[in-house]
């Protein structure tokens, strides 16, 4: 059987994450430079092979002070380690969804995570390009990748979650 590449379709496509801001409200972020790559056997997306990569250097959060410290040592440290990685291990179906098993890098420490993916299906669009829709839901703990920064609250608990959550829409079209 032969293998079938997909690339991203960077217009209608989006990486975003939240995370928890003094225990009351999320704050959202996404990356705005990034890669997606896929080689796939079958249109249904079982056992592709899925590569992502990230600048986190594009992080935007709609507030450049927060950009920056996330840039910075305190977080990222972009200027030692500016990529975040995924590379697929397993695609099983899950019902009627999908499980996405893979080894996230995040500066320089690498973790397996499982993701679940909606499939939305496959079309064409009207200049001909075929399209494959999916939303990518997931959460990690950002202290796994040795994101420690924190500070408490006078209050109680502290100024940011561990958890992170990955909220994106991926669109990917077949390569010619």
């Amino acid at each position: 059987m032969s293998k079938t590449k997909w690339t991203l379709d960077p217009a209608h496509s989006e990486v975003t994450f939240k995370v928890k801001h003094m225990m009351i409200t999320n704050v959202t972020g996404l990356l705005t430079d990034y890669t997606i790559d896929a080689t796939t056997d079958t249109d249904d997306f079982i056992n592709a092979d899925i590569n992502f990569s990230g600048k986190l250097s594009s992080i935007n959060t709609g507030n450049e002070q927060r950009d920056a410290h996330l840039r910075s040592a305190d977080f990222f440290d972009v200027d030692k380690n500016n990529e975040v990685t995924f590379k697929s291990t397993k695609v099983e179906k899950s019902g009627g969804d999908l499980k996405l098993h893979g080894n996230l890098t995040i500066k320089g420490v690498t973790r397996p995570i499982v993701l679940d993916v909606e499939f939305g299906g496959i079309n064409k669009d009207p200049w001909g390009n075929t399209k494959a829709g999916f939303t990518v839901t997931g959460k990690l703990n950002r202290k796994d990748f040795g994101l420690n920064w924190n500070a408490a609250l006078e209050t109680g608990g502290v100024l940011v979650s561990d958890d992170v959550k990955i909220a994106s829409e991926i669109q990917l079209v077949r390569a010619a």
